[in-house]
């Protein structure tokens, strides 16, 4: 058997057995696999315990001639560590034993013995009982031996393993421990030797109770470390160590080194060792900012020079490489910085690494139970939430770190960096470069380079058309090369946006633009000059801007050069007649040139130019040809130019940029017959434009809450009597050719989708019919279908909501020669309530959330019955949740919206509803993805429910995290709350400013005062248009009898004797209209519907001779007694109307348009409750087949609570002066059930038009009755059709046979607010009695000198030939009223558009 050999103490020696071993011919079993003890393997291998045991060469901190020096130092990691673990164990006493006041260190150089003696309690002098050795023998002579084993017992020491100070012996020729124990009495000492294989006797002397100390002593075996002797650089280190110590111990200890006192009283007096060694290589000396947080940690903290370094110690060990606790002190310092650095540039980017790098942190913690990375105990790796103490930065030392100079210095590294990126984009001056797209002009960058210029065209197609007109100027001095879009605004991205941009690296490439270079002429570029040529636009403007301000950016004093910036104007309307044509270059200079045609407008031909494309090659070779009128140089005239460039562009100037809009002035624009334009002038007078109509296409108008796209769609909505269905991408062609829309089409049908969406979330009234698949809550609208394959119409409510008779008080617009969508409409309730809105435009942003209409309506009502208004929240259409008032301020409020769930069981959890705009599909990635704290999924399964319009999850999870639910809160964990607030409601008013509201009630308010003010406008519209029909019928009656008594003789004469001759007798002339300016000028077609135009302020001329028209077009058979008759009788109803009308008030008005809107509330409530059923219905069928539980029994709040609110019943067309009504108590939610207000029978395809809307007013209306007879007069100008009734037999009827009309009810509330009934105003009314009257002189005639002045001064106002159906209400105590129906049609066809009076345009189907 072979013979067990003994341990040797170096590995070379074993190595050279084994390899002799294997010379002898292979080894035995035996020497193969081998079993040591735990010192043979120690001393085997003693790198896992202690370190390395070869040299090793690193810069380290060592104390040498009384400094600290930062120098390489050679030295034994392994001896290092055995000194450390005698230094820690000597520091970990002042934990035991707080008296513990002194620690001698000595480092005999010449012996080659080190000790280390402290005062304190020192280690018991007793046998251990259950090992029987005396406890100082156990702990320094026997392996695994400590009291730190206890991990359920806090400590702040540095021992932990039970190795320390048993490797040291191990290492050592010579160990020595000596301890007196004061409270046995007993001193101690014994000594080991050869590596701990030999020990002597303990010698046990008594000693008085007061000493009380420890000393180890030890040699270290210096040949298992390959030294001969203890070298300068491993003393140096170890003398640092002690200084470590004396840091770390603080006053309350005195350290010695040698016999020597230490002078380090204090962690600051440490730290002050390194910064004093760093200042005498600096001409400023480094700060530092100190802090004592509590008793276990001190920090202090300093700058570096672009590497992170630390000093840092736990429970006195000094972590060389740091590890959480400094992580743990360095995150707070960083992320403070980090957030002020990137406040201060926008485009730095700097993370919290790059910060790192410039602090220098010292660290002084005491920490329970730490653990390091490995025995050597150079990194903690302990979790921050086991330290057993928290270490929370003051403000004040983080603002000292901010003032320090790092904020500075990373500033200065950003900008380095960012410089350094940039550079990698640079160009030179070179004959040729290679870039996709570019038409590199032929001497750019050569000798003659100065004179060439570069074309920036925007788009393809703008680059065709300076291709074109290269023909002219030829290829040698002119490049072109066209930008894809918008360039990048360069002032406040960051370097990786810029970098990466491949627009700027093309533009720096071809102009041979160097960063940072500062440019006093062109001489070192490829091109002397950049021409911008884009769109005459806003959007055009918005890219010259752009362009200018990313030269100003890098290159300022480029702009300063002469004519290096100049642009390329193309004309933005052309004017032609015959041979002559005429250019414009703004919309101005046009509208100047037009006014000065005054009605010599006929034969020329207007052509708009917004795009570079629309212009021919044969025009872009003519620009070229004359370019010292297309050509504009931009001239730098002072700082006030750079300043404009900066309040456009830079984020830093958003106040100021608000002023700059707030200021704005409509017709403001840039003269384009200068020569030469300051960028001051294009910034205040071009660039504006942008600014305001980007911020115009984000935000809405408070009267209409609309922005310009919808409105444009609602426009044509009206115009094409848009009542049958169509498709969404046929109508947004419509509309782009009827609104002169001039975006994508794609964003146009994504504005028609949005205005027919009614899912939860969305709108709370649609405007538009989603006829097919218009999105859902399922993804917010995303899962829309596709334009080509949904239909759309007008919505019910849309024209209650934006009653007809108001469109003619609106004020139009005018573009490309064409009238198009007003200013805004008016509403009979503010509809930006009832929608909301949001959008961020250029300086300002808006939110406004949705609210109750029925809400609204009872505000309304209020303010008109004189009462206060009661303040409203935001509510959501079909929303099950609750909207809550979080908290109010003088800006704004703030609202929580919480979804809806239950808990059915212990271990499921159902949620039927999540908060607005929180989308089902996004909702359950959420809960898929949800996890606990050990990285497991939180629910067993998630089971969906939902369909296109409800919501509902089945949520099945174990009771433990139903538990941890509960604990969190389960609203909470599963993010069913959200939050909105009103403070930042902006909107435009009514004179197109924007201005903030901080309530909807001052919303209302102002919405309020606009709106009576068109009621009354509305009234007298009415009246003139009714007095006008009045005066045509005393005409026509008057006419008639003329002829048929032979006092007028129309045949065989020339018509002007006729004219002349009725102008004698007193006839009224109705002239007939020619075409306005702009259409004569515009070269518009279709006379017919600029005869009946009805658009205020158009410059409409009358056409001679067709003053009396509308009596010689009258057909013969309108020539007869009968005709007069019923002439007389519809005389006699106008009459009566117009008297009603005159009584009538502005409130009366919008009482009666709130009831029709109601009526349309109660049918979407009805809809919306049908829904409700059919969904309820159909989950309960799914979950039954599922087998899904029924019920649960702890369900969170499931409704929005019900507020008490009043309506106040609406009053009656014909009241006389603004009584009051009564306002009545709620009756619930839904409110009393009234029947809706009878109305005329109107075909459903076709808008009801004056009369007919008349007939809802109930002016001089009779009952209706079946029988009747009809006489048709026929003539040319006016088709009137009189149905008479005839007489009932058998005289009277009882008065309780009579059919009563019952007044009008106030329809059921969709909200809380409700009414009481009202009885609606008498309405007497005379039916004509059929007989011919004799003919009187007409009080009208009195009167038509004033409404024929009226009819003069009222300028694209034409005679309304309308459509007349009139239902009566019922006359008190009589019963047999003969009931008449009088229908007055026109010669259009019925189904023409209602917006024939204000439009160019008819829509053909």
């Amino acid at each position: 058997m072979a013979t067990k050999l003994p341990l040797q103490t170096s590995n070379n020696v074993n190595v050279a057995k084994a390899a002799a071993a294997a010379s002898r011919g292979g080894k035995t079993i035996e020497e193969m696999y081998q079993k040591k003890s735990q010192l043979e393997h120690i001393l085997l291998r003693p790198d896992t315990y202690i370190g390395s045991i070869e040299k090793h060469t690193q810069t380290l901190w060592v104390y040498e001639n009384e400094e600290m020096v930062n120098r390489p130092v050679t030295y034994v990691p392994g001896l290092y560590k055995i000194f450390d673990e005698i230094l820690v164990n000597a520091a970990d006493n002042k934990q035991r034993d707080p008296k513990m006041d002194s620690v001698k260190v000595v480092i005999d150089v010449a012996q080659n013995l080190i000790s280390v003696c402290n005062s304190g309690d020192g280690v018991p002098v007793e046998i251990h009982q259950e090992e029987g050795v005396y406890v100082p023998e156990m702990i320094f002579g026997h392996l695994l031996t400590s009291s730190n084993y206890n991990d359920n017992e806090k400590k702040t020491t540095g021992g932990r393993n039970g190795y320390g100070a048993k490797l040291t012996n191990i290492f050592s020729t010579e160990f020595t421990i000596e301890t007196a124990d004061g409270k046995r009495q007993k001193q101690y000492k014994q000594v080991f030797e050869n590596n701990m294989g030999k020990k002597s006797e303990p010698v046990i002397t008594k000693c008085s109770k007061s000493d009380n100390w420890t000393k180890v002593s030890f040699k270290p075996d210096l040949g298992k470390f390959g030294m001969t002797h203890l070298e300068d650089d491993v003393v140096a280190l170890m003398s640092k160590r002690v200084f470590d110590i004396a840091g770390c111990l603080g006053k309350t200890v005195k350290v010695e080194l040698n016999g020597k006192r230490i002078p380090i009283k204090s962690f600051t007096d440490y730290v002050d060792l390194y910064l004093t060694a760093a200042n005498k290589s600096r001409t400023e000396p480094l700060p530092r900012m100190v802090e004592k947080v509590n008793d276990r940690w001190e920090v202090c903290v300093s700058i570096s020079e672009g590497q992170f370094q630390q000093v840092s110690f736990v429970n006195s060990i000094a972590t060389i490489k740091g590890g959480t606790h400094v992580d743990y002190v360095t995150s707070q310092i960083t992320n403070y910085i980090v957030g002020i650095v990137n406040k201060k540039n926008k485009t730095a980017n700097v993370k919290a690494h790059n910060v790192k790098n410039h602090l220098w942190v010292f660290v002084n913690s005491l920490i329970d139970n730490p653990a390091f990375d490995s025995q050597t105990k150079e990194t903690l790796t302990l979790r921050q939430s086991s330290f057993g103490s928290k270490c929370e930065l003051s403000e004040d030392i983080l603002k000292k770190v901010a003032k320090s100079g790092v904020v500075e210095n990373l500033l200065s590294w950003a900008t380095f960096k960012q410089s350094k990126d940039l550079k990698k984009s640079d160009g030179t001056k070179t004959d040729r470069v290679q870039v996709e797209k570019l038409e590199d002009a032929n001497k750019a960058g050569g000798k003659e380079s100065q004179r060439c210029t570069l074309i920036l065209t925007e788009g393809d197609s703008a680059k065709a058309l300076a291709m074109a007109g290269m023909a002219v100027v030829g290829r040698d001095y002119y490049g072109v090369f066209p930008l894809r879009g918008k360039l990048l605004n360069v002032r406040e991205a960051t370097t990786t946006q810029i970098t990466n941009n491949k627009e700027i690296e093309n533009i720096k490439k071809i102009l041979g633009l160097k960063q940072n270079m500062v440019y006093e002429n062109v001489n070192s570029l490829r091109y002397g000059h950049m021409m911008i040529m884009t769109d005459q636009d806003h959007d055009g403007s918005h890219i010259k801007g752009l362009l200018i301000n990313f030269i100003h950016s890098f290159w300022p004093t480029l702009l300063k050069v002469p004519s290096f910036l100049v642009e390329f104007i193309t004309p933005i309307v052309k004017a032609t007649r015959k041979n002559e044509v005429l250019s414009f270059y703004s919309m101005p200079e046009y509208e100047s040139w037009k006014e000065s045609l005054s009605g010599n407008a006929t034969g020329w031909t207007i052509k708009y130019y917004k795009g570079l494309g629309t212009s021919t090659s044969k025009e872009g070779k003519e620009y070229f040809g004359n370019l010292d009128i297309h050509k504009k140089d931009f001239v730098w005239e002072d700082e006030q130019d750079g300043e404009a460039i900066e309040l456009a562009f830079s984020k830093k100037k958003i106040e100021a940029r608000k002023n700059w809009l707030s200021h704005f002035e409509p017709g403001t624009h840039l003269d384009q017959k200068q020569q030469k334009i300051s960028f001051s002038d294009f910034v205040n007078k071009e660039l504006i434009l942008f600014s305001m109509a980007d911020l115009q296409r984000s935000i809405p108008s408070m009267v209409d809450g609309l922005k310009p796209g919808q409105r444009k769609i609602l426009f044509c909505s009206f115009k094409r009597n848009f009542t049958k269905e169509a498709k969404v991408a046929q109508f947004s062609g419509y509309v782009s050719e009827h609104s002169a829309y001039h975006h994508g089409e794609q964003s146009l049908a994504g504005t028609i989708i949005g205005m027919a969406q009614d899912y939860v979330g969305s709108n709370n009234i649609n405007l538009l019919q989603p006829n097919g698949q218009f999105g859902t809550r399922n993804m917010g609208g995303k899962d829309a279908a596709s334009p080509r394959y949904i239909f759309t119409k007008l919505s019910s409510a849309t024209r209650v909501l934006f009653p007809k008779d108001d469109d003619v008080l609106l004020n139009y617009l005018n573009e490309d020669g064409q009238k198009i969508e007003p200013t805004w409409y008016m509403p009979i309730i503010p509809t930006v309530l009832v929608n909301g809105s949001e959008g961020i435009g250029t300086g300002w942003s808006t939110f406004i959330p949705n609210y109750n209409p029925r809400d609204i309506v009872a505000n309304i009502r209020r303010l008109l019955n004189g009462e206060s208004m009661v303040a409203m929240d935001p509510w959501y259409r079909n929303f099950k949740g609750t909207i809550e008032k979080t908290a109010s301020k003088e800006g704004g409020s703030t609202y929580t919206i919480t979804g809806v769930y239950e808990e059915i069981d212990e271990t499921i959890i159902r949620v039927t509803e999540l908060p607005i705009r929180r989308w089902s599909e996004d909702y359950k990635q959420f809960l898929e993805a949800l996890k606990t704290n050990n990285n497991t999924p939180y629910f067993q399964s998630v089971k969906a429910y939902n369909d296109d319009r409800s919501v509902d999850f089945e949520l099945h999870l174990s009771e433990e995290n139903m538990m941890m639910a509960r604990q969190e809160g389960i609203l909470k964990m599963l993010k069913l709350t959200t939050t909105i607030a009103t403070t930042n409601m902006h909107l435009f008013d009514e004179n197109n400013l924007i201005k903030k509201y901080a309530s909807p009630e001052q919303i209302v308010e102002e919405f309020f005062q606009l709106r009576l003010q068109y009621y009354e406008k509305r009234k007298r519209v009415i009246l003139e248009n009714l007095e006008l029909e009045l005066l045509k019928l005393e005409n026509k009656v008057k006419f008639i009898l003329g002829v048929v008594s032979g006092e007028i003789i129309v045949n065989n004469r020339k018509k002007s004797e006729l004219v002349q001759e009725l102008g004698q007798k007193g006839f009224t002339p109705f002239p007939k209209k020619g075409k306005p300016v702009e259409a004569a000028v515009a070269g518009a077609t279709d006379s017919a519907e600029e005869e009946t135009s009805g658009v205020p302020g158009s410059r409409s001329t009358f056409i001679s001779g067709s003053e009396y028209d509308y009596l010689l077009s009258l057909a013969i058979a309108t020539l007869t007694l009968e005709k007069v008759q019923e002439l007389c009788g519809e005389r006699d109803k106008m009459e009566k109307a117009v008297e009603d009308m005159k009584k009538a008030t502005p409130r009366s008005l919008w009482f009666r348009d709130l009831e029709s809107l109601d009526a349309e509330l109660d049918k979407l409530d009805q809809e919306d409750a049908e829904a409700e059923k059919e969904i309820e219905k159909a989950q309960k069928k799914l979950r039954a087949k599922a087998g899904a539980p029924k019920g649960g029994k702890a369900a969170a709040p499931r409704k929005q609570a019900p507020k008490k609110t009043t309506k106040a019943a609406s009053s009656s067309a014909m009241e006389i002066g603004d009584n009051v009504v009564e306002v009545a108590k709620p009756k619930g939610r839904q409110g009393a059930k009234k029947k809706a207000p009878a109305a005329a029978p109107v075909d459903d395809d076709e808008m009801m038009d004056l009369a007919q809307r008349l007939a809802q007013y109930n002016f001089g209306s009779t009952s209706e009755n079946p029988s009747k007879a009809a006489i048709s007069l026929d003539d040319d100008e006016d088709d009137v059709v009189v149905e008479v009734a005839a007489p009932a037999k058998g005289g009277r009827k009882p008065a309780a046979a009579s059919k009563t009309v019952k007044p009008p009810a106030a329809p059921r509330k969709r909200g809380p607010a409700a009414s009481k009934k009202q009885p609606a105003a008498e309405v007497v009314t005379v039916s004509p009695e059929k007989k011919v009257r004799k003919m009187r002189s007409s009080p009208f005639n009195k009167k038509s000198s004033s409404v024929l002045g009226r009819l003069a001064n009222k300028e694209g106002e034409e005679e309304s030939t309308e459509t007349v159906a009139v239902e009566t209400s019922s006359r008190p105590k009589r019963a047999n009223r003969k009931q008449m129906k009088y229908v007055l049609s026109d010669s259009e066809s019925e189904n023409d558009s209602e917006f024939d009076d204000i439009e160019d345009d008819e829509y053909d189907e």
